[in-house]
């Protein structure tokens, strides 16, 4: 039987590669460990060869995420401190008042779950699937790039053994990416305080945590007794939660809208390309800046703006929300508003989460719009009460638009006037319809 050609300038790649990272040639594995956002150890340079030559061993269309979980895991297990009985039980009354103040001034459902407290490495645990539903489109189309940058830029005489060890190539940049979304939420595993700080719901529906050991941190330098930020948090955390189980369509829309604006997302060959041109062995930080930031991903649409552009004031309104019922349900901690203002000042400087979806997905996620929603909601929750705020999350055709960001008069004429049993004014357009499905209209007499 013949030998398959192909197999044959699998294998080539594949010795290619292993005297790569064998360190016999210009690239040593200590390098490229950088270039994948590793720490220089002999540790991180091992288990970076050891997932490598595994991705071409068994290599195939797919993307292996085990390695973003393991990675993932790794970095949040640095560091990490067990929970003590006495904050723990803190943590949970903490939350259990919290659902009390809650009662009070909001009008979403009840959690049926009990809240929980995560350590980092059960926080990884629980969002890396959607961490790697939002990041596949992406990884996959980088990988595509990489193997037509190979294919593309190979001499003659090699092209036929990179055509042959496609599947190879594939492989190998998708667990360089896998590893990359490791190092970025393990990255953040050790910065979020809550199951929604990230402000995308990364938990299921109906489940609010906080991590007792981030918390803590985040409480640090603040010159205010932790038994207050524990109990504003959670506030915050229920709230989130609350939001997402009364408004049951919010969740599944976010997360289509980001993996659909991701699968619109083609990588510019051109910048892997330049990149390859001028790449400088020797400072692999270089490539390791390029993919973390997103700059591989090229200028949006203007379909992609259109949809940035609505997902953004989503996003806006499900903080400007959670932060004027937080405010409500706050008003008996003495420190609420200097927490309030580290929370605002952690968000504006971008927050854990701005770095994560520049390089998922070459998304600024940061509520631009957080401002103007959230005085919104304070003017419904003034003029029209908490009740008819939160039946606006009812079903999505309810929900306030960007052009209700930019004047809520129109919105809160319209609330309060419901809310008084008065039909609002209409225009003439509209009062034009209604006269005719009255029948109120003259209709022309018959000859």
């Amino acid at each position: 039987m013949a030998d398959d050609p192909n197999m044959d300038n699998e294998d080539e790649f594949a010795r290619m590669l292993r005297e790569l990272l064998s360190g016999n040639s210009s690239i040593d594995p200590s390098q490229l460990a950088g270039a994948a956002g590793l720490p220089n150890d002999p540790a991180a340079i091992a288990n970076l060869i050891n997932q490598l030559q595994g991705a071409m061993r068994n290599s195939g269309d797919g993307i292996n995420w085990d390695l973003a979980l393991e990675q993932a895991r790794t970095l949040a297990g640095e560091g990490a401190l067990p929970t003590e009985p006495g904050v723990r039980s803190g943590m949970e009354q903490a939350f259990h008042v919290a659902a009390l103040w809650l009662d009070e001034v909001a009008n979403v459902s009840e959690l049926q779950l009990v809240p929980t407290l995560t350590s980092r490495a059960e926080w990884v645990r629980t969002t890396m699937p959607i961490w790697t539903q939002l990041a596949e489109p992406v990884a996959l189309s980088i990988s595509t790039a990489i193997t037509k940058v190979f294919q593309e830029q190979a001499p003659e005489e090699m092209r036929s053994m990179v055509a042959g060890a496609e599947s190879m190539i594939r492989s190998v940049g998708g667990a360089l990416f896998a590893m990359q979304l490791g190092q970025v939420v393990g990255q953040l595993s050790r910065e979020v305080v809550s199951g929604g700080d990230i402000g995308i719901p990364l938990l299921n529906d109906g489940t609010a945590t906080l991590l007792p050991q981030n918390v803590a941190e985040f409480g640090d330098g603040l010159d205010i007794p932790l038994d207050q930020v524990q109990l504003y948090l959670a506030v915050r955390e229920l709230a989130h939660a609350r939001l997402f189980r009364h408004a049951k369509w919010l969740r599944l829309q976010l997360i289509m809208a980001i993996t659909e604006y991701a699968r619109g997302i083609s990588i510019d060959t051109g910048m892997l390309e330049n990149l390859a041109d001028r790449f400088d062995p020797s400072n692999p930080e270089e490539l390791r800046e390029i993919m973390a930031s997103g700059a591989l991903i090229p200028e949006k649409t203007d379909a992609q703006k259109a949809a940035l552009e609505r997902l953004e004031t989503t996003l806006a309104l499900v903080e400007g929300w959670v932060d004027v019922v937080t405010a409500q349900a706050t008003t008996r901690l003495p420190k609420s508003d200097a927490i309030a203002e580290t929370v605002r000042r952690r968000r504006a400087s971008g927050g854990p989460a701005e770095s994560a979806f520049a390089t998922l997905v070459g998304l600024e996620l940061r509520p631009r719009r957080l401002r103007e929603a959230a005085a919104m909601w304070q003017a419904v929750t003034d003029a029209a009460g908490g009740e008819a705020r939160d039946h606006l999350w009812s079903h999505p055709d309810l929900l306030p638009s960007s052009g209700d960001l930019d004047n809520p008069a129109a919105l809160v004429a319209r609330l309060t006037a419901e809310a008084e049993g008065k039909t609002p004014e209409l225009d003439e357009v509209d009062q034009a319809l209604e006269e005719l499905l009255r029948g109120d209209t003259e209709r022309p007499k018959e000859e």
